[in-house]
């Protein structure tokens, strides 16, 4: 899948669904039949939504895990907790389950936002909040994350 590009606020219903928009919903076309899985996120207060072939390759990854370790099986019991299998409804809504909202301390206003591959699905206050954190630091992390691959070898 390519990247996805895109952040957009949006409103969840008092059911829990939430309108896809229609440019995320069009980037998204070729993984509308095949469903998505939605999850607690593992460093945040937010939800991550994995098209289906995201997540097949990623289960992929953690299926090679050896289960006889203790710390791979409770890696593995907290990553999957509460990952619910998620399909778009003829309307473009998907509805996001109420332990997942609770999780997410998700309220009526929402961000949704690409995060490369996945959408990250915030409560639109804790959104800004972590925006608003990282920034001050987010200089010296984009240094150490992306400063270290000079195409011309020299570091």
């Amino acid at each position: 899948m390519n990247s996805l590009i895109g952040t957009y606020e949006c409103k969840v219903d008092s059911k829990g669904r939430l309108m896809l928009p229609a440019a995320l919903k069009k980037q998204l076309s070729p993984a509308l039949q095949s469903g998505f899985v939605l999850k607690r996120a593992v460093f945040q207060n937010c939800l991550e939504l994995y098209p289906m072939q995201e997540w097949e390759g990623l289960m992929q990854k953690v299926n090679k895990l050896n289960r006889f370790k203790k710390k791979n099986n409770d890696f593995i019991r907290r990553f999957t907790a509460g990952v619910k299998i998620i399909e778009v409804d003829n309307a473009g809504r998907l509805l996001v389950p109420k332990d997942l909202i609770s999780f997410a301390g998700i309220s009526k206003e929402i961000v949704v936002s690409s995060a490369i591959n996945i959408i990250e699905i915030w409560d639109k206050e804790k959104y800004e909040r972590a925006i608003d954190d990282a920034t001050g630091d987010f200089p010296d992390l984009a240094e150490e994350v992306m400063g270290q691959d000079d195409d011309n070898g020299i570091s």
